[in-house]
């Protein structure tokens, strides 16, 4: 009896060892596929993006219209309301009518799960006439579904923190800020984003509509 009972044990757990391999090997290529590695978007001239951007008295509410007009292998450009907008390739701004930045690196093509980057930037609020200096690191956390009203996407989660310093109209600036934002590769833009800075509080952006060329 003791054989028996001892045969039918170890077959138990030779079953149960080989079910968990089982599932490992079909768990790895199912996290591939929900957290891709993303190249950098095929922008085309007459993409366009609706934004809605604000949140409290210190940053009114804005509504943002981006309209591509050229792409280039060391640009896009683009109009913002009507007025000259300028990004990288990679989709960071570099002049718009609100500001003006020497190397804003919010994205930093391929994207996957994980990648992480610094980036030092000198920018001009035109708002405001606020001139000073970013120290930001970022970095990919997620890949997760994420709703705004243009739908529902599947995103890039990202967060941006570190600490910036200049002088406003007020005198001078410092402090830190953090951002956590979505990418969405089938919107080829930044649907959503959520700012929480010293001077112009919790804020944010999210994408009320596009079009993209085919």
């Amino acid at each position: 009896m003791q054989g028996t009972l001892g045969s039918t044990r170890a077959s138990i757990q030779t079953w149960a060892v080989a079910a968990l391999a089982a599932c490992s090997m079909f768990a790895a290529p199912a996290f591939a596929q929900t957290a891709p590695k993303v190249d950098r978007p095929d922008v085309k001239p007459g993409d366009q993006w609706q934004f809605k951007m604000g949140g409290n008295a210190r940053a009114p509410e804005l509504d943002l219209t981006w309209v591509v007009t050229s792409v280039t292998a060391a640009d896009i450009k683009a109009m913002e309301n009507g007025k000259p907008l300028l990004l990288t390739t990679d989709l960071n701004q570099v002049e718009s009518p609100r500001r003006k930045d020497s190397d804003l690196r919010l994205l930093s093509f391929p994207l996957e799960v994980g990648k992480a980057w610094t980036y030092v930037n000198d920018y001009v609020f035109k708002d405001t006439g606020t001139k000073g200096q970013q120290k930001y690191s970022v970095v990919v956390l997620a890949y997760e579904k994420v709703r705004v009203p243009a739908g529902e996407f599947d995103a890039f989660k990202l967060e941006a923190k570190g600490t910036f310093s200049g002088m406003a109209y007020v005198g001078p600036v410092a402090g830190s800020s953090s951002r956590t934002y979505w990418y969405a590769p089938a919107a080829r833009a930044i649907v959503k984003d959520e700012v929480n800075d010293p001077y112009r509080g919790q804020y944010g952006t999210e994408l009320i509509s596009y079009r993209l060329q085919p």
